[in-house]
């Protein structure tokens, strides 16, 4: 670990261009631009609204369309991130087969290019807060929390799926299909109680519902869930996971890319 931040730091202005890469590359030739960061969260938000608001609006979730555009903001990270880091080893093989970079810059560089899409994404969840007149409490400062952990634990998914991605193309593929599989064992449109008894046990072993947990109650509830070890430990966890089989597996990647 401390090798690798010792080795981060010389490769700032590289990771800091990559970055740029990344978002210029996104939006290349795009009219709206970067403004599609905030209309696709919220045109995803006023399709679903229509579709489930009448089906779990006997469970009374109050304020249903930002409950749903909450869960958008976390889940699409977590989603865009990880499956842009899976690739982002493969992509770059070229330049790795001419200079010597540390191959998880390509991992971070995409976290990172996500994360700033993520800024924008809350950015709209605030706006349609204040749109909607839905009571901003003191505790959305405390929303920092969850979306840290959650940057934490994209980290450690992602630098996993890049390094099998590099050795098992097929992963990519199938990582479509899982993610969308993953979405609905987060609570992202539903309520946790409105499932079986068996059925939320899963989908709170699931390490992204305790993170839209805790930031749906700061920023919609103003309470503190008791969930920062269920939400902390688990990222942290990924973390060191995914440095260990990255690292383990790096010095073969150029036998595969």
């Amino acid at each position: 670990m401390s090798t690798m931040v010792s080795n981060l730091k010389q490769y700032i202005p590289l990771l800091s261009e990559l970055v740029t890469r990344d978002i210029k590359t996104k939006y290349r030739r795009s009219v709206l631009g970067v403004l599609w960061t905030l209309l696709n969260p919220l045109l995803m938000m006023i399709v679903l609204s229509i579709v489930f608001s009448q089906l779990f609006g006997r469970f009374a979730i109050e304020n249903y369309p930002i409950y749903l555009l909450s869960g958008q903001v976390i889940f699409n990270f977590f989603s865009e991130s990880t499956s842009m880091s899976m690739t982002s080893v493969i992509n770059n093989a070229p330049l790795l087969k001419k200079v010597y970079i540390p191959k998880y810059v390509f991992v971070l560089s995409r976290v990172i290019s996500s994360s700033i899409n993520l800024a924008a994404s809350f950015a709209a969840l605030i706006v349609v807060m204040l749109a909607m007149r839905t009571e901003l409490y003191y505790t959305v400062i405390l929303s920092l929390l969850p979306v840290l952990s959650l940057i934490v634990l994209s980290i450690g998914v992602g630098l996993i799926l890049a390094a099998l991605a590099v050795k098992f193309r097929d992963i990519v593929h199938l990582y479509s299909v899982f993610i969308t599989a993953f979405m609905y064992l987060t609570p992202v449109i539903y309520p946790i109680s409105s499932l079986p008894h068996w059925v939320a046990g899963i989908v709170k072993a699931n390490p992204i519902t305790s993170i839209l947990t805790m930031f749906r109650g700061f920023m919609l509830y103003g309470t503190v869930p008791f969930t920062v070890c269920m939400t902390v430990f688990p990222s942290i966890a990924f973390l060191l996971l995914g440095i260990r089989v990255f690292y383990k597996n790096q010095d073969d990647f150029i036998l595969y890319i």
